[in-house]
């Protein structure tokens, strides 16, 4: 058994699925080779095997070589190539660290420096929600101000 709790057959079963021979990931080049999963993946493309239950792929490859994930961080593909195994591409970040590297709506939202009349969304002008959407402190002004009461 090792620090998994696994055995070695897991482990033989494990390494004959990946491509260490995978492309350059074409967001970030100089990581090297992407080591591709070529076992069973999930319909996101995250790769997936059976250690007693259903574990994701990259994690099983971090936790062999690296070492355990910290309590409450999740591992981040730098290259964003979600069939990678290579452990040099694997960060672990917080969960909303992890969202906000993403190319998904709230990494796109998180970029915005001015909301569409143009204000700037600082510190001063920036109104937050309590579910943690943002609004535009002059626009909230002035769209109360035409309400008619």
């Amino acid at each position: 058994m090792n620090k998994r709790g696994t055995n070695s057959s897991l482990e033989k079963r494990f390494w004959t699925k990946i491509n260490k021979d995978g492309p350059l990931p074409v967001y970030r080049p100089g990581l090297g080779s992407c080591w591709l999963w070529e076992g069973t993946r999930s319909p996101n493309g995250y790769g997936s095997i059976q250690v007693g239950y259903t574990q994701l792929a990259h994690r099983v490859a971090y936790e062999l070589l690296i070492g355990p994930i910290p309590e409450g961080l999740t591992l981040d593909h730098l290259c964003r190539v979600r069939a990678c195994v290579n452990p040099k591409h694997l960060e672990p970040v917080s969960v909303r660290e992890n969202i906000l590297r993403g190319v998904g709506l709230a990494a796109m939202n998180v970029l915005k420096t001015h909301c569409p009349q143009g204000h700037t969304y600082d510190i001063l002008n920036t109104y937050f929600y309590p579910d943690g959407k943002r609004a535009c402190r002059t626009c909230r002004r002035l769209s109360k101000s035409w309400r008619v009461y």
